[in-house]
């Protein structure tokens, strides 16, 4: 074996091929097929020139700032988050753990109806905004709207980032923020310039497992947003599923995709790397 040290990479190489690099290999060749399911076997490039048709740009739009949303407001909740799980003793850290883990170890879909019941008109987010005096009027319902939709993926994807920002910080000396305080700097100018810059690597990697995930997210934008809010996800199973099929321009936008999000691996580990460097 230490001989044959590629022999311990023979696993995992294995498992890669069967299951991203062959699927892949599968969606290029229907990619370049003659349009129509069943596929006929004819070749061309017709489908990626479709990419940037009228119906297509908008969903690809959509998905893009619903996702950059979305893990704005993973970030804004899962860093303050973090920050107060890893302040708390060893012995709680697990009830938080586990409290942060709810919703992906419960069923998720169960979970998503739940949200469905509070963001449908005349549910509980009306009727306890109508109660407080924020709403003028009835049938405010945020239910088959972008705003569902983010904040669905808000809740269904926060643990991506709050597990790498609190890794990032429980290696953080905390120390520094008293020496700063001591040194007559505020609350604000300590997390900027002393907590923000040494987490920032968790940060970068948080927001890239959100965003990957968000932007070809198909569950959460099928139940909360319904059939006026698709996103690149629901457009590529439709493609696939629907009627009428359309498996070249199906596999077309699933390469395009992950082309995109590899350019955003490949730009974010070269960022990564500089910050830690």
């Amino acid at each position: 074996m230490r001989s044959r040290p590629w022999l311990l990479l023979l696993p995992g190489l294995l498992w890669l091929g069967a299951f991203f690099l062959l699927p892949l290999a599968i969606i290029a060749v229907v990619a370049v097929a003659d349009r129509g399911a069943p596929v006929a076997w004819g070749f061309g490039w017709s489908a990626f020139g479709r990419l940037w048709d009228p119906l297509v740009v908008p969903v690809l739009w959509r998905s893009a700032w619903i996702a950059a949303a979305a893990t704005l407001g993973c970030l804004a909740i899962g860093y303050p988050l973090s920050y107060f799980i890893v302040r708390r003793p060893k012995r709680s850290r697990r009830l938080w753990y586990f409290l942060v883990l709810i919703p992906l170890a419960a069923n998720s879909l169960v979970l998503l109806y739940a949200w469905t019941t509070i963001l449908r008109p005349a549910g509980l987010l009306e009727n306890l905004a109508g109660r407080l005096g924020l709403l003028p009027e009835a049938g405010f319902g945020l239910l088959w709207s972008p705003p569902a939709i983010i904040i669905g993926l808000v809740y269904w994807y926060l643990p991506f980032m709050v597990y790498p920002v609190y890794a990032s910080m429980e290696r953080f000396d905390f120390r520094l923020l008293e020496a700063a305080a001591d040194l007559g700097a505020g609350v604000r100018t300590s997390v900027v310039r002393v907590l923000w810059p040494q987490t920032l690597p968790g940060v970068v990697t948080g927001c890239l497992l959100v965003y990957m995930q968000t932007f070809c997210s198909f569950v959460v934008p099928d139940l909360l947003g319904g059939a006026k809010t698709l996103m690149v996800g629901n457009l590529i199973q439709q493609r696939f599923l629907s009627l009428p099929q359309d498996w070249p321009l199906g596999a077309a936008l699933a390469l395009a995709v992950v082309a995109a999000l590899a350019v955003v691996v490949w730009i974010s580990m070269r960022v990564q790397s500089r910050l830690e460097g």
